[in-house]
């Protein structure tokens, strides 16, 4: 793909040394052609990064309104209800959807929009919070500036864009505002030792919800050591490994204690104590347990799940023995053992509005930036913390 403006049938025409009328044969494939010229042909177009435009085709009966969304799975409830708005904003408008999945592979996201732009689809949407380094940042800028050369939009969904100049039209919530709002109602609750479970260091998404849940905690009057990080992703899976962990570590060892061997090995990593990696800049700070912790704010939904299993598991209950927030309000959120409290997300809406946006002003969608809210959703997972423990007393085991 290219950055450059859209390349034109008679460009490819020049460099194939042929007429614009036998280019438009070969691309279009209902005419025969000697095989030599075909071949000349496609080889100046690929050459070129020539792509059809999709608005001359759509005039002329050869191209479809048609909107793209990549997600990274489509197991997920989150993005399963954001693939579902987009569905339905596109349908309801005429225009045709397709679902791609990359399973988090950059590569696969890149063969997708090239395809979707090859194909003319007038909307591409990336769904998802990403780890933003340098090679997001170029694969971003290269996709924005490729897709707008061929007539089409690119559509960062529940992402930023990593540069404000680039054409991409940015929907997106506050994950940070949810994330402290959340923590704020544990706080509300009587609770000071929380864990964080769900990390995933440089994910711009889980980025937020960390960075909300220690503002949280400085509002509340709490230092740098009360934050407690649990590094073990997103998914069931993941919030029960690691909340297995902790309970096996008796969620007893206090800021800088070394963590147990199940801890230490288990490929689940836990930041917290920021001050003390500021006070010992050449030394590495080991994987440590939390404090004892009286609830749990887990970064999303299915990490609850997994996290309220291993609680089960161990014979405590929730809310009286350890509280436990999520994240997104997916649909079965209200039946989990208790109902959980949690954030409520716009998946859907996201979804809709990234295609109402992007068709209601076209000319000015580019670098655009749309932030929706998000709320609580209060139910029966968070109560006040055991007598004795509201400080960090022992955790039951």
């Amino acid at each position: 793909m290219t950055s450059k403006g859209r390349v034109t049938i008679r460009e490819v025409a020049e460099r194939a040394g042929v007429s614009m009328a036998t280019v438009s044969r070969v691309l279009s494939g209902n005419h025969p052609v000697p095989a030599s010229t075909r071949a000349r042909v496609l080889r100046a177009a690929r050459d070129l990064d020539y792509v059809a435009n999709a608005h001359a085709r759509a005039l002329v009966g050869g191209g479809r309104k048609m909107v793209a969304v990549v997600l990274r799975q489509v197991t997920s409830p989150f993005y399963a209800q954001v693939a579902e708005g987009v569905e339905a904003e596109a349908a309801a408008r005429g225009w045709l959807c397709l679902v791609g999945t990359t399973g988090g592979d950059p590569g696969r996201e890149l063969e997708f929009v090239q395809l979707m732009r090859e194909e003319g689809a007038r909307l591409v949407i990336l769904v998802g919070g990403v780890v933003e380094d340098d090679a997001y940042r170029e694969r971003v800028a290269h996709y924005a500036q490729a897709l707008a050369s061929a007539g089409a939009r690119l559509v960062l969904c529940g992402r930023p864009a990593p540069d404000p100049d680039i054409p991409a039209l940015v929907v997106e919530f506050d994950n940070e505002a949810g994330a402290r709002a959340i923590t704020g109602h544990l706080l509300s609750a009587g609770h000071r030792r929380i864990v964080f479970l769900g990390g995933l260091p440089g994910n711009t998404a889980l980025d937020a919800r960390v960075a909300g849940y220690r503002a949280a905690l400085a509002e509340h009057g709490l230092g740098p050591e009360a934050a407690h990080v649990v590094d073990c992703g997103l998914g069931r899976a993941a919030g029960h490994r690691a909340m297995t962990e902790l309970l096996k570590a008796g969620g007893v060892p206090g800021p800088g204690d070394t963590a147990t061997p199940d801890t230490a090995t288990s490929g689940t990593a836990t930041r917290d104590t920021a001050t003390r990696d500021a006070a010992n800049p050449g030394t590495a700070t080991p994987d440590t347990a939390p404090a004892r912790f009286t609830a749990v704010f887990a970064g999303d939904d299915m990490v609850a799940a997994g996290a309220l299993r291993a609680i089960a598991d161990a014979g405590l209950r929730v809310p009286q023995d350890i509280s436990v927030v999520g994240y997104n309000d997916i649909p079965l959120a209200e039946d989990f053992n208790p109902p959980l409290t949690t954030v409520r997300t716009p998946a859907e809406e996201l979804g809709r509005a990234a295609v109402r946006i992007a068709l209601r002003d076209p000319e000015h969608a580019a670098g655009a930036h749309h932030l929706l809210g998000t709320h609580i959703v209060v139910r029966d997972s968070v109560q006040p913390p055991p007598p004795g423990r509201e400080d960090g007393g022992s955790t039951p085991v």
